[in-house]
């Protein structure tokens, strides 16, 4: 397949977004102060988006609050890789700095590679620039995103040496980074510089595993025909196969989810692979970042509020009644359910029961969008209870927000949860969780039964969810206990300092 080699000039750069070009050459990257890099682990993240500067989904804030989290300990150098997209915000855009270029080999072509740096708290950020592979609109959904990701992955390795930078170990997150540790242990592993590199592969979710024909596999990536063992799986080549196989680890975003995905069930078919090497895997659960997400000085929201003064949250309430032209009544409770509608968030069982729920005295709130046959059944939904539920369907972070406070039960009935965040930032802001036991779930809501922080139900069934969810009305109706439950909830430790410690700790046991 042919492609458009890009030659991008530092004016035509500037003209599109303002940058300061100055050409360094390796020896010239500033090192950070206080203990010396030499001293420090050296951390290298390769990741298809991050927050705060791009972000579709989950992932984006785990890179963004882990590296964030990790480079908190002076004893890690942490340093981030990724796509310079179109979308990439332009608040913080107009601050990259163009460091050089180079010229990225994959298979047959040579293509142009721009290197932008960015710093943020502690993390060493850069921007992998082509022109055309990523000015366009968007991350992903595109024909050729197994070229575009390659020379992504391509170009990680080649810069390692531009930037002199080469990291004790390279941590990869789903596919689209899959062929980043497949380079490594096929084609830059015969380098002295990258023989003491270690890799570890993070899947974020399974369902998404980056096929595509074996045909292709040295014409398109790049990948010489005898390491095609390492990829070939059910026929086809698969990068996120690749990486299990190649990588001294491998993890999944909850301790349940490493569990559930060696089962046909939530694998996708990988769970042989998965079986196969789970002497290397590991789960670690996400956490949030609590500064981004705090009632307490939150700008989103109508009032701000915390655990020790919660009054002000009954106002989020009221103002998103009256926003939502829902009837304003403060002892009515809202459930209310953010979500992707697509049919593994558990909208199969949301719509066999809410019309019975629906009878009592509760209002429900949905946010989101997705497959056309949800959309369109929630819409008809608020259509025939009006007054009694409100569905948005598009995606709105500022109205997340406001719903978040605003709710006094979340809904996620999900079929599978790598880990899930939503339940978090509900808790985080006061709104009680409703959970099926599955993935990052279960790993985050304890049943209020057993002194936890919200409301779970086991299996996949819709009956079973109703139960949960009238049990968690009778207790909205205690105010008492309720309120204890809200600030349990609220005082929950979700950040990431835990987590960040269980990554260092597998940091380390991969390089003894």
């Amino acid at each position: 397949m042919a492609t458009k080699k890009t030659t991008r000039k530092a004016a035509e750069i500037r003209e599109e977004a303002p940058v300061e070009v100055v050409k360094t050459a390796p020896a010239a990257e500033e090192q950070p102060t206080g203990i010396s890099v030499e001293a420090k682990k050296k951390i290298l993240f390769v990741a298809s988006e991050a927050a705060p500067f791009i972000a579709t989904g989950g992932l984006a804030e785990v890179i963004g609050s882990l590296s964030k989290a990790l480079a908190k300990e002076e004893r890690y150098d942490v340093r981030v890789i990724l796509p310079l997209y179109q979308d990439i915000k332009k608040e913080y855009r107009k601050d990259f700095r163009f460091i050089g270029n180079i010229f990225v080999p994959l298979s047959w072509r040579n293509q142009y590679c721009g290197i932008f740096k960015y710093e943020k708290d502690n993390v060493t950020y850069y921007f992998v620039d082509n022109e055309y592979y990523f000015k366009r609109p968007g991350c992903y959904g595109y024909y050729d995103d197994g070229e575009r990701f390659a020379f992504f992955c391509r170009s990680v390795m080649e810069i390692l040496g531009f930037i002199g930078f080469y990291p004790d170990v390279l941590h990869c997150h789903d596919w689209q980074a899959a062929l980043a540790a497949l380079y490594l242990k096929t084609i830059y592993c015969f380098r002295p510089e990258y023989q003491f590199i270690r890799a570890v592969f993070t899947i974020h979710n399974i369902e998404y595993q980056g096929k595509y024909s074996l045909d292709i596999l040295e014409d398109l990536f790049g990948i010489s025909y005898r390491f095609q063992y390492l990829v070939e799986y059910d026929h086809c080549i698969n990068l996120m196969k690749g990486a299990i196989e190649c990588c001294e680890r491998f993890s999944t975003v909850s301790p349940t989810y490493a569990g559930e995905i060696k089962d046909p069930y939530y694998a996708h078919g990988l769970d042989g692979i998965v079986r196969r090497n789970e002497f290397k895997l590991t789960g670690i659960l996400n956490g949030i970042d609590p500064d981004y997400y705090d009632p307490a000085t939150d700008r989103s929201l109508f009032a701000n509020y915390s655990a020790e003064n919660l009054a002000p949250k009954a106002v989020c309430k009221e103002e998103l009644q009256k926003m939502l032209n829902l009837p304003v009544k403060a002892d009515t409770p809202i459930v209310a359910m953010i979500s992707r509608l697509v049919a593994h968030k558990g909208l199969d069982l949301v719509k066999e029961v809410i019309e019975q729920a629906l009878r009592q005295d509760m209002q429900f709130v949905l946010l989101g969008t997705g497959d056309s046959v949800y959309e369109n059944y929630f819409s008809d939904l608020a259509r025939r209870y009006p007054g009694k539920v409100v569905s948005v369907i598009s995606f709105n972070s500022d109205l997340s927000r406001k719903i978040y406070a605003g709710a006094d039960l979340f809904l996620m009935p999900s079929k599978s949860e790598p880990c899930g965040l939503s339940q978090m930032i509900a808790s985080r802001y006061g709104t009680i969780a409703i959970v099926r036991e599955t993935g990052g779930l279960r790993d985050s809501i304890v049943p209020y039964g057993a002194g936890g922080n919200g409301f779970t139900f086991h299996d996949y069934n819709a009956h079973d969810m109703l139960y949960v969810l009238n049990e968690a009305l009778a207790v909205y109706r205690n105010k008492d206990e309720w309120k204890q439950l809200v600030v349990k909830a609220m005082t929950t430790d979700f950040t990431w300092g835990k987590s960040a410690r269980n990554y260092a700790e597998l940091y380390e046991s991969m390089l003894k």
